[in-house]
Order: structure tokens, then C-alpha cells, then sequence
């Protein structure tokens, strides 16, 4: 084959701009002079994430449609036939012998575009419950890798690949690593152990269900690695810094990951779509609480697709600061609910999913 152009759009949040990056390094590492450009929209992380990542982003004047009548909505319709214009132009001068979607908005018009010009394209859909943005898609494009089992209900089961959600592997790479993991977060290896994650920017709900209980952990004798977010790291850490030696840990945000699922006998998270991937390919015990206002509520589906199964625990996020306490301190010393919950969510774990992503849609090209 020679060498591929392959473009990559997708962004607006983490959630899609991430696995669009980790496809993007899977493919190089399969056709390492494939040309790959990215196509983001204007003014949003992707902007700022992709280069850092080491590839070229072109920007389109796209936002998402709010449910309400404000003059971004009106400006709508103008954004989106600006932006098709702007992704005929780009594609048209890269001329890629391969399009890949990854969700939110830059990814419509550009799919839109690749797909008139009969070029091949894949979308990965991240989510249980697929976004508007890929539904609509999910009809002309070539192929569709899902995280999720039952996606028939949103796309072309002809079309539908089960590949899970690419997530970086230094994350998940935690076997042996609980010693080292409990000197780097100063905490003592024989206690029980609870990481607090809300993503980058933390969770609200969560951060204000545990402060205010964050003594009965100490009378438990159970430690937390807690990371916070922006928002609240200031609060909950002057609410806790007399708590430090007593393995109360309060980070702002973590780059070792993969030492703080290694050191947790337990996590509390949101429900994001990278973030349940982690919990089931680090085979983590999980209360998951999560967001309401995501959008069509698909943090929810995420949760339910894993509880009904008997794989993890879910508490709205309404009532997680009268049950939240509660529920981690019983489930996190209750050994034989721990690895229950751990055997349940083993199954759902699908390793080397952007390698799969990235094989499935070079196989576009050389059809």
C-alpha cells in the first residue's frame, strides 16, 4: 500500500479528541509514512491537544446546537454551511484516501463531505448510547467500531464493529505496581484504598458529598487518592489538609494514572465513556455517579450497561451526597462484593482497541 492520507476529526471534549489521537498513533506505528491531518473545531481543546501530540489541526467555525433560543443557535445554520464549505475545501486539498470520525462537531461536516466524495471513512462511537452527530452518520458511512454490545438500535449491523474504546496504555499497565504505587502517593499498603476521579475538571457532586463526611474515612481507617478538578481543589483542600498524614491524598489532577488505579482497591468516578474503559481494563471495583447534563444523558447509559450486569454500582448524582459516604465505606470493606464486582466487569475489557480501529479502517483503502 502506499503511503495513506488519513484525516482524523473529531473534539469538543476529552472523550472524543483522546481515542482520536491514540487511532491516530496506532496508525502511524502500522504505516509509519502515513500522512494524518486533523480537523477540529475552532476555539475548543482540540486546538490545543492535537499539536501537543505532535500533528498538524485545521479548525472549523462549528459549535454544537444548544437547547435554547439564544443568538448561537441562531447563528447555527450559518456555522454549519461554513463549515462544509470549509471541510470540501480541506479535504479537497489533502485529498485523504481515508476519513475517520471520532464524534462531536467538527466531525459532521467533514464526514458529510468525505462521504458525498465517495471516500472511505469509519466513525468510532465511544458511548452505550450513540450522539446525534454519529447517528446521523452512522447510515452513509463505511464502517462503525462501537465500545458497546446492542449498538443495532443506532446503526447498520452490517456495518458494526466491536473494537471497545482506545484509551493510552500507560494508563492501564498497572500489574505490580501497588508497592510502588502506595510510595508515590505516601500511603500504607496494607490499608483499604479509595480513588476519587471526576475527570479533568473534577465533579462538583461528588467533591461536595465527600468533605463534608471525610472523617467517618478516617474512623474507617480508609485512605483516598482524590483528585479533585480546578474547581474544587482549593475547598477540598483546605478542608483537608490537616488529614495528610492520616492518607487523605488531594491532587488538583494526576498524571500517574496508572499508579493510582494500581493503588485503588475501589474508584468512585463519573461515567464518561474513557473513564468506564479504564475502570473495566484496570478490572476496578466502581460506584459510578453520573453526569446528568452530559449530552442525551449518555453517562447514564454508560453505568447501566456495566450495573446491569452486575459490574459495577451506580448513585445518581441527586443522591450521592446522602448515599455516596455510605455505600464506598461498605463496599470497600467488603472483600467478597470487591471481587465480585471485579469478576463481573473483567469481561467487558477489550485490549488494543486503536490497534483494531486503526487495521479496520486501513482495510477501507485497500478495498
Amino acid at each position: 500500500m502506499p503511503s495513506p492520507k488519513v484525516i482524523l476529526s473529531g473534539g469538543g471534549t476529552g472523550g472524543h479528541i483522546f481515542p482520536a489521537i491514540a487511532i491516530a498513533n496506532a496508525i502511524k506505528n502500522l504505516e509509519p509514512n502515513a500522512e494524518i491531518l486533523f480537523v477540529g473545531a475552532q476555539g475548543r481543546m482540540e486546538m490545543e491537544k492535537v499539536p501537543a501530540a505532535g500533528y498538524p489541526i485545521e479548525g472549523l467555525w462549528i459549535s454544537g446546537f444548544q437547547r435554547s433560543l439564544s443568538l448561537k443557535n441562531l447563528m447555527f445554520p450559518f456555522k454549519v454551511i461554513k463549515s462544509l464549505q470549509a471541510a470540501k475545501k480541506i479535504i479537497e486539498k489533502f485529498n485523504p484516501d481515508l476519513v475517520i470520525g471520532t464524534g462531536g462537531y467538527a466531525s459532521g461536516p467533514v464526514l458529510r463531505i468525505a462521504t458525498k466524495k465517495k471516500i472511505p471513512t469509519l466513525i468510532q462511537e465511544q458511548n452505550s448510547y450513540a450522539g446525534i452527530t454519529n447517528k446521523i452518520l452512522g447510515k452513509s458511512v463505511n464502517k462503525v467500531c462501537v465500545a458497546f454490545e446492542n449498538m443495532e438500535r443506532f446503526f447498520p449491523a452490517d456495518k458494526i464493529v466491536l473494537t471497545g474504546n482506545p484509551v493510552r496504555k500507560t494508563v492501564i499497565e498497572i500489574e505490580g505496581k501497588r508497592n510502588k504505587a502506595c510510595e508515590f502517593f505516601g500511603l500504607h499498603e496494607g490499608k483499604k484504598t479509595i480513588l476519587i476521579i471526576g475527570g479533568s475538571l473534577g465533579a462538583k457532586a461528588i467533591n461536595e458529598a465527600i468533605l463534608p463526611q471525610i472523617n467517618r474515612f478516617i474512623e474507617e481507617d480508609v485512605q483516598l487518592i482524590w483528585q479533585t478538578g480546578k474547581v474544587s481543589f482549593e475547598t477540598v483542600e483546605a478542608g483537608t489538609k490537616h488529614l495528610k498524614n492520616k492518607g487523605i491524598k488531594v491532587h488538583q489532577f494526576i498524571a500517574e494514572m496508572d499508579l493510582a488505579y494500581a493503588a485503588a482497591d475501589l474508584v468512585i468516578s463519573r461515567a464518561g465513556a474513557i473513564a468506564v474503559t479504564e475502570i473495566v481494563l484496570t478490572k476496578k471495583p466502581a460506584i459510578l455517579v453520573p453526569l446528568p447534563s452530559a449530552a442525551e444523558d449518555h453517562q447514564t447509559k454508560n453505568a447501566i450497561a456495566l450495573t446491569q450486569h452486575d459490574a459495577a454500582l451506580i448513585i445518581s448524582n441527586s443522591q450521592a451526597a446522602n448515599l455516596l459516604t455510605e455505600q464506598a465505606l461498605n463496599l470497600v470493606q467488603n472483600d467478597e462484593e470487591l471481587s465480585k464486582l471485579a469478576h463481573n466487569i473483567s469481561p467487558f475489557g477489550l485490549p488494543n482497541s486503536a490497534e483494531v480501529i486503526a487495521k479496520e479502517a486501513l482495510k477501507l483503502i485497500a478495498l
